[in-house]
């Protein structure tokens, strides 16, 4: 009760955070960073003290976590390379069959590369989804001075392949394709995958993805981007008609003899 007579009631003490609720916030914090400014020498321009002054916390509560700064960004790092805000596939799919697959099966394949560089122009690099997904390729491109990233990129480059792999079985089924010979889809969706990383690249070091047009039978010709064009030309090596021969695969193979012809009546 004070002089007035008024009492007022207890303050309720804020929880502390457990130590793995402040390594949380604090890499949130400073992934938004790394999404803002960019990838430049890794993560190495994002500084732990920067991190603790926006989150309001001390010196202390980081190191009880992390041995030092390059403890810190190592986690980091590897926290932006596993991050992700949509599955794999999601884009493709909304793109691609979000009202129904079209008719023929180029059009999967232009309108998914379509999508996929589009990731890249100018115009949408401030998307969330495209900055998470060049910081995080940047950074898998130094993978290899870490474990931790080793792993995490291997991480992200398998999600993508099983889910890429599942993708393009329900759309080869659909288009009454198979597999050519003894490849396998994860092989398909492998090379698939290194096309549209490497056109990425290019992307980052700011060179503009050229377009074709592209003839196909039964069609009239079309603008592709050169990804899609590319991506069409794997289709085509491993994959063949369902309906095909198996024997009809190998160039290699000897046609089959011709018949004699038959003496007229």
């Amino acid at each position: 009760m004070d002089s007035g007579g008024m009492t007022h009631a207890p303050r309720t003490a804020r929880p502390r955070r457990t130590a793995e609720q402040t390594r949380r916030l604090l890499i949130a914090i400073a992934m938004d960073l790394v999404l803002t400014r960019g990838v430049t020498s890794g993560v190495a321009h994002i500084r732990l003290q920067e991190v603790l002054r926006i989150a309001g916390l001390t010196t202390g509560a980081a190191y009880r976590i992390w041995a030092d700064q390059e403890d810190f960004q190592r986690e980091l790092a590897a926290a932006v390379i596993r991050c992700r805000i949509d599955e794999p596939t999601a884009s493709t799919r909304e793109v691609v069959c979000g009202e129904g697959w079209p008719e023929h099966l180029d059009d999967v394949i232009r309108r998914g590369a379509e999508r996929h560089m589009a990731t890249f122009a100018p115009e949408n690099r401030s998307e969330v989804s495209s900055r998470i997904f060049l910081a995080a390729l940047a950074l898998r491109a130094t993978a290899q001075a870490s474990d931790r990233l080793i792993a995490a990129s291997r991480d992200r480059h398998e999600r993508s392949i099983a889910e890429f792999t599942a993708f393009y079985s329900e759309a080869m089924r659909r288009y009454g394709m198979r597999l050519r010979g003894t490849y396998t889809m994860t092989q398909f969706t492998t090379a698939m995958a290194a096309l549209g990383e490497g056109f990425a690249l290019q992307a980052l070091e700011g060179l503009e993805h050229e377009t074709v047009t592209r003839s196909a039978p039964g069609r009239a010709d079309e603008s592709w981007t050169l990804f899609g064009a590319a991506v069409a030309g794997l289709v085509r090596e491993f994959f063949v008609p369902a309906a095909e021969d198996p024997a009809a695969e190998d160039p290699d193979a000897e046609a089959p003899a011709a018949e004699s012809p038959q003496p007229a009546p």
